[in-house]
């Protein structure tokens, strides 16, 4: 077993983990942050993006052990410590973006990555930054809505 140490969303976390316990079971079962899903387990499907020192990370191939000290934001963490959704959240709510939910924490992850890095993306770049995230739902015609919304939303605020 070994301790990591981990800021999850902002708080020092601290977990003991076998060496290939990874970090979407770290997340879930040993730390009780169950927004983090895990639908392929195979890094395809993107539902369990998070991100690790702001960037987006597949959580089902990454070893807990490996991310000791670093920084972790889960879709937990995305919203306002006061719980003010974030300007991703609101947009995939207001544009119907959630569909069934299983995949948005993975989607909400990614597009906060993509948004930090280019706050006016086109059609074509933000079906790029999302190609990794699969949605088993009807389309994405609503998350592509959504994220543009998102943008905007973010740009009309200070």
């Amino acid at each position: 077993m070994h301790e990591i140490t981990l800021t999850v969303n902002g708080v020092l976390r601290q977990a003991e983990v076998p060496a290939r316990r990874l970090l979407s079971d770290c997340l879930r079962h040993d730390l009780g942050l169950t927004g983090t899903h895990v639908g392929c387990e195979h890094g395809v499907c993107g539902c369990c993006t998070v991100l690790l020192d702001g960037e987006p990370v597949r959580s089902c191939l990454t070893f807990a052990v490996t991310v000791d000290g670093r920084d972790i934001t889960t879709v937990e963490g995305l919203a306002g410590t006061d719980g003010t959704l974030s300007p991703v959240q609101r947009a995939f709510a207001e544009c119907h973006g959630l569909q069934c939910g299983f995949c948005t924490p993975g989607f909400l992850c990614t597009v906060t990555a993509l948004l930090r890095d280019n706050p006016a993306p086109t059609d074509e770049e933000v079906l790029e930054g999302i190609s990794g995230n699969l949605c088993r739902c009807t389309g994405y015609q609503n998350i592509v809505k959504s994220v543009h919304r998102a943008a905007e939303i973010m740009a009309e605020e200070p």
